[in-house]
C-alpha cells in the first residue's frame, strides 16, 4: 500500500464507504432478481395452469 501520508485515514475510509455502497447494491439487486424470479414463475404457472 502506498504511503498516504496526513490522509491515510480519509482514504481508508473512502475506500471502506465504497466496497459497503458496492456490496449493498450487490446484495439489493440479487434479492430484486429473486424477487421478480418469483413473481415470472408464479405468473407463469398462472398462464399454463
Amino acid at each position: 500500500m502506498p504511503d498516504l501520508g496526513r490522509y491515510a485515514l480519509e482514504v481508508s475510509l473512502a475506500y471502506g464507504l465504497s466496497a459497503v455502497l458496492i456490496l449493498g447494491l450487490v446484495v439489493l439487486s440479487v434479492a430484486r432478481a429473486a424477487r421478480v424470479a418469483r413473481a415470472l414463475d408464479r405468473a407463469e404457472a398462472r398462464r399454463n395452469g
